[in-house]
């Protein structure tokens, strides 16, 4: 064989060799890209670390003139606009030098006043509810002791007035009102109901001390039986049993068993003018 073909490459060897530079190629250009994305990266670093020496530079400033301070000695002007014209930088370098991402209140932050802030003389929600508190202690509203048997003042027929209607006299006082009108209890007691042709549908309340009340010619009931307070609606006035039209007829008997008696002076006894 001769000495130039035993020197020139064959084919296979060329493809090897364009390869190898090939792949040296991308070794190459993904060096350069590592060193520029490290750059990148270096570049704030400096940064960063060139804002910390100055806050750092600062930060001693401060503690001289707290040193300074302390020994007597006043700063003049100058040094404290200087300090106050830091103060925004130190700052930001504290949270730098912290490094934990976790944001830092600065001391202008503590001088502001929070948002939402609690005004003064507010209630702490964790102490009672002060309007609560006062509803409490304010004396609850007393029932009064006898009460009218109607809301609406004014009276009909008095007691002991003659006419067609009675066998003898007038047994009672009329309060002249419209038909279902409530009906309350004059003072406390126990009730009892029951129908009477005269009378129609009636309501009779005993008082503590034997005293009766009698509601008659009413339209119907509320509580048939069982004990009531000053003021409880009891019935509705109609004009059942022997009745020219809706009234109710009111009557006091003493638990003497002599009678009726005329209610309005037992009213006025009481405090209490129904007409």
């Amino acid at each position: 064989m001769a000495p130039d073909a035993a020197a020139r490459p064959t084919r296979a060897e060329m493809r090897m060799a364009a390869r190898e530079q090939s792949r040296a190629q991308r070794r190459d250009a993904a060096k350069a890209a590592t060193r520029t994305a490290l750059l990148r990266v270096a570049l704030p670093s400096v940064a960063a670390l060139g804002v910390a020496a100055a806050a750092a530079v600062t930060v001693q400033g401060e503690a001289g003139q707290r040193r300074a301070q302390a020994a007597g000695t006043v700063p003049d002007q100058a040094s404290a606009a200087t300090a106050a014209d830091n103060a925004p930088a130190l700052d930001a370098a504290q949270q730098a030098l912290a490094g934990n991402g976790a944001p830092q209140a600065s001391r202008a932050d503590a001088r502001e006043p929070l948002a939402g802030a609690q005004p003064a003389g507010a209630a702490d929600p964790g102490s009672a509810d002060p309007a609560g508190a006062a509803a409490a202690e304010a004396p609850q509203q007393q029932r009064p002791a006898v009460s009218l048997p109607v809301a609406q003042h004014g009276l009909g027929e008095m007691f002991g007035a003659a006419g067609t209607h009675w066998a003898k006299r007038h047994t009672g006082i009329d309060f002249p009102v419209d038909g279902g009108t409530p009906v309350m209890a004059v003072t406390d007691g126990t009730i009892r109901t029951q129908w009477n042709p005269s009378y129609g549908y009636m309501t009779i309340l005993k008082m503590a001390d034997g005293t009766e009340a009698w509601y008659c010619h009413l339209r119907s009931y509320k509580i048939r039986k069982g004990t009531v307070k000053a003021g409880d609606v009891i019935a509705f006035v109609g004009s059942s049993g022997n009745s020219t039209g809706p009234h109710l007829h009111f009557e006091i008997r003493p638990a003497s068993g002599t009678g009726p008696v005329d209610p309005l002076p037992w009213f006025l006894a009481q405090g209490v003018d129904p007409r």
